[in-house]
């Protein structure tokens, strides 16, 4: 989906124009793919702009660079700021925001940690990831033949930019493929993840979705909807699950903080079928929430203006 351009990037604490927002090209980072980020949305509600679930976007950015002993030189109010700052700044009332903490130019070689780090937010418009028409009628996987990393190989539970690489091998064999989306099994043949979301498939009534020792990262849609899920009453359990499990899916769906909550309607080309009542429950609820429409989730939105 291309970048819409809008005006301003926080950089280092300096909100810069668009198109001085540059790197030198030694930039570390840019070699050897030591890095961190974060994908978060805001939404438009009554109240202006509010972002949803920042807080734990923030901790986990954190989390990520302690994972690759890079120490985020920016407290985490700073980083609230600069959130609110890009949004605000250009006026959106909605949109993405990527906060990337990066290494700069001033050291090469496999040794990051002398590096300077570089820390930067932007903002912008940007629609549904896997297209409006996988948002109303589902989304068409293809299990793919890369595997998702093994935990004592790369960090799974850390957003690092490198580790990306993965996914986009993955992306691009189910698009040439003539498919919307990839699953990614883990080193030992369960269902970690797709390229950048969790997945959820309800068998009996029950939801269930594959544990972070699969190699799926811990989603922070993912815990909302489990949250939501449970409060209308649905049993959620984390367990693995094999692409089997998938092709005999009652209902199937994914979540993330790009694609939000989209059904799944094909695994390898058995049918799953229209979204169902429990995934239509569960994806009203939670735009209806991010839109601060639902009081008990009211807390999980962070006002761009108070």
């Amino acid at each position: 989906m291309p970048l819409q351009k809008v005006n301003k990037i926080w950089m280092d604490g300096q909100l810069v124009d668009w198109d001085d927002a540059n790197v030198h090209i030694l930039t570390h980072t840019l070699h050897y793919g030591s890095g961190v980020f974060e994908g978060i949305r805001a939404y438009a509600t009554s109240r202006g702009p509010a972002v949803f679930r920042l807080g734990e976007h923030i901790d986990r950015l954190y989390d990520s660079a302690k994972v690759f002993f890079i120490d985020i030189p920016f407290s985490r109010a700073e980083l609230f700021d600069a959130v609110k700052s890009v949004i605000s700044v250009n006026g959106l009332d909605a949109g993405y925001v990527r906060p990337l903490v990066y290494l700069g130019y001033g050291e090469m070689g496999l040794n990051p940690t002398p590096c300077p780090v570089r820390v930067a937010v932007a903002a912008w418009p940007w629609g549904t990831y896997l297209g409006d028409e996988g948002l109303a009628r589902g989304v068409r996987l293809k299990i793919s033949t890369w595997v998702r990393h093994d935990p004592n190989a790369m960090p799974v539970a850390a957003k690092g930019v490198g580790m990306y690489v993965n996914s986009s091998m993955a992306k691009v064999e189910a698009l040439k493929a003539g498919y919307d989306e990839a699953v990614l099994l883990s080193h030992n043949g369960y269902v970690s993840e797709c390229t950048g979301e969790n997945i959820f498939i309800v068998k009996k009534g029950r939801l269930l979705t594959p544990p972070v020792s699969a190699g799926a990262l811990e989603g922070i849609t993912q815990d909302s909807v489990i949250t939501i899920a449970r409060d209308l009453g649905y049993e959620v359990v984390e367990t693995n699950l094999l692409r089997t499990d998938l092709y005999l899916a009652e209902e199937a769906f994914l979540t993330g903080t790009a694609a939000e909550v989209v059904p799944i309607r094909s695994v390898d080309d058995r049918e799953i079928g229209d979204p169902g009542p429990i995934t239509k429950a569960i994806q009203d609820t939670y735009f209806a929430t991010v839109r601060g429409e639902v009081d008990r989730y009211k807390n999980w939105l962070e006002y761009v203006t108070n």
